[in-house]
């Protein structure tokens, strides 16, 4: 649970009413994401330039209202209200974001890539960026059953636009105090990953290929399938 003084810190009023869960008589909501609460920690803090990078990630349960979704995919395991996803949080130096950018979308495609599962990414116009975002991107995965790429994670640059709410700041080398920029980047939603594995590695007997980089934890080559 997150209290709201951080919530609004780290998402817009308008985000909030869409997504958040409140605890009914209490200053409280379900977190959406491991992000806000691992950012809200710093909240008010002033920290040293050579504390900084802080990299931080969390695997937690999520809860989000979904409102808008409908048709087949809410009724299984791409969009619930309640999932599992392992997020990772960036607080840097200002002249540092972009690089940390590129990074975290790296450390994703590389994740993709070892799963063997056919993707793309899709960077967000200025249009479809929410307020407090400077910069994002998805990755997209293409989906068998839907025959269409959906986005299983996405990458975002903050710039100082969560830290100048939650009043986050350090001091540089020249003891002048600055805003740090913020980055999230959703490593992996588990279910939405165990859908895009399932799909693209169905055979036509129904028996399910298991990718290679997870036959040591699966024990097989392959499940399921006609006897």
């Amino acid at each position: 649970m997150i209290r709201k003084d951080i919530l609004k810190g780290v998402y817009t009023k308008a985000e909030i009413d869409a997504m958040s869960y409140r605890m009914e008589g209490e200053d409280l909501y379900l977190i959406a994401t491991s992000e806000h609460p691992l950012i809200g920690m710093y909240f008010g803090k002033m920290l040293n330039h050579k504390d900084l990078p802080i990299k931080l990630t969390a695997y937690s349960m999520c809860f989000r209202k979904e409102i808008g979704s409908h048709g087949i995919n809410e009724k299984g395991l791409w969009r619930t209200h309640q999932f599992n996803k392992q997020e990772m949080v960036v607080i840097c130096k200002p002249e540092d974001s972009w690089k940390f950018y590129d990074e975290l979308l790296k450390l994703s495609k590389d994740l993709f890539k070892k799963l063997g599962l056919p993707f793309r990414e899709n960077e967000s116009c200025s249009g479809d960026l929410s307020d407090l975002k400077a910069r994002g991107s998805d990755l997209e995965v293409w989906r068998p059953k839907e025959k269409i790429y959906q986005e299983i994670t996405s990458v975002s640059n903050m710039t100082d636009a969560q830290a100048r709410l939650l009043g986050i700041k350090f001091v540089d080398k020249d003891n002048e105090k600055k805003f740090v920029h913020t980055l999230n980047n959703t490593a992996i939603a588990t279910s939405r990953a165990l859908v895009a594995i399932l799909e693209n590695n169905q055979q036509k007997d129904g028996s399910i290929n298991i990718p290679k980089v997870l036959q040591g934890y699966i024990g097989k080559s392959k499940i399921g399938g006609k006897k």
